[in-house]
């Protein structure tokens, strides 16, 4: 994966943890996610956001390999802070 093509449509918000993270909505994709904040399935087709660290230690490629997909309410509520 590109990641250079996602953080041009991302955003920066910090997690719980203190960590940067980037942030890009996503419109639906044509697979099941397990949300990470709830631990319930994103449905097919359904709005979410992606989450993957925004400096990862080991580089771009363990950043992406690191991302999460959360149900839009989850995020904010459960992950950021």
């Amino acid at each position: 994966m590109d990641l250079s093509r996602l953080r041009g449509m991302a955003r920066t918000e910090i997690g719980r943890d203190g960590r940067q993270y980037s942030v890009r909505q996503v419109r639906g994709s044509d697979r099941e996610y397990r949300c990470p904040g709830c631990n319930q399935l994103i449905a097919v087709n359904t709005d979410h956001v992606v989450v993957w660290p925004a400096d990862h230690l080991l580089g771009d490629d363990a950043a992406v390999g690191e991302r999460r997909h959360w149900h839009g309410g989850c995020w904010p509520r459960l992950g950021r802070r």
